[in-house]
């Protein structure tokens, strides 16, 4: 697909990226399961903080691959329903799960008739753990949540940061002396684009089985899904890397100034 193609979002590629989602679970889950730096600093203390999970709450966690995020949900004390368009990550986070009450289905958050089966306000609180950049609709999702939400419920999700860290950016790194004459090399980001939303695919893990699809949806887009259908942010977290020593590469490690990822909260209004 063209990277200028303005549609927002992209049904016609959902069936397609389910099959790359069910090639890449097994190979995805044995690289980050256990957890990396991103989800360590960044993703996993952002969601958390706004989710601010209490003991018995009834959880709706969406796209939740082979589940590490629900199971850290689950040690919280929330009641957690689980579900991922890939059976294949479904399978892996049984497996994980064993010793948790989580209910794990298989289903799309893109297909209105999939989120039919959970009844009008049966969650306190939902989240999606970065996954909507992933997938080719997200209308239908955003166009359930009020349903599926209890009054004064919230949603939580974390994505790739549409500003800073989109594949419409390019890392680039220069080196210049410092202060005291010493060769440096500094780390940063080009950007060419990003009003207009596009569909590519791309490595979100270098080697995978099979390049994924990401979908860039400026703010404007993603955060007028919720705003159309009855959302409004109460909290936006934009967390970075912790500082470490100067390297020569060219990677977020290096650029603690600009967050890659971003956390929002949505609350039913």
């Amino acid at each position: 697909m063209a990277d200028t193609n303005p549609q927002t979002d992209h049904p016609e590629l959902s069936a397609e990226n389910r099959d790359i989602w069910n090639a890449n679970a097994k190979w995805w889950d044995e690289r980050v399961g256990d957890g990396n730096d991103f989800q360590n600093y960044l993703i996993e203390p952002a969601s958390e903080t706004l989710l601010e999970i209490t003991p018995g709450e009834s959880v709706l966690d969406i796209a939740c691959g082979a589940g590490r995020f629900t199971r850290r949900m689950a040690e919280l004390g929330a009641r957690v329903t689980a579900f991922d368009q890939a059976a294949a990550f479904i399978e892996r986070a049984r497996e994980r799960s064993k010793e948790f009450e989580i209910d794990f289905r298989v289903l799309d958050a893109g297909e209105d008739e999939a989120l039919e089966q959970f009844p009008d306000g049966g969650f306190d609180k939902a989240v999606c753990t970065m996954a909507l950049m992933d997938m080719p609709d997200v209308e239908p999702l955003f166009r359930n949540l009020r349903r599926l939400l209890r009054p004064g419920g919230c949603f939580v999700f974390t994505v790739t940061h549409p500003c800073f860290h989109s594949a419409g950016v390019a890392s680039v790194a220069e080196q210049s002396e410092n202060a005291e004459g010493r060769l440096i090399t500094r780390s940063g980001i080009k950007i060419s684009r990003y009003l207009t939303p596009f569909a590519r695919k791309s490595e979100g893990i270098l080697g995978q089985p099979v390049p994924q699809y990401v979908f860039h949806r400026p703010l404007q887009v993603l955060l007028g899904y919720g705003f159309r259908y009855g959302m409004a942010v109460d909290g936006l977290l934009e967390p970075r890397l912790p500082e470490l020593e100067t390297m020569s590469d060219v990677s977020w490690k290096q650029m603690t100034e600009l967050p890659p990822v971003m956390a929002v909260r949505m609350r039913r209004i």
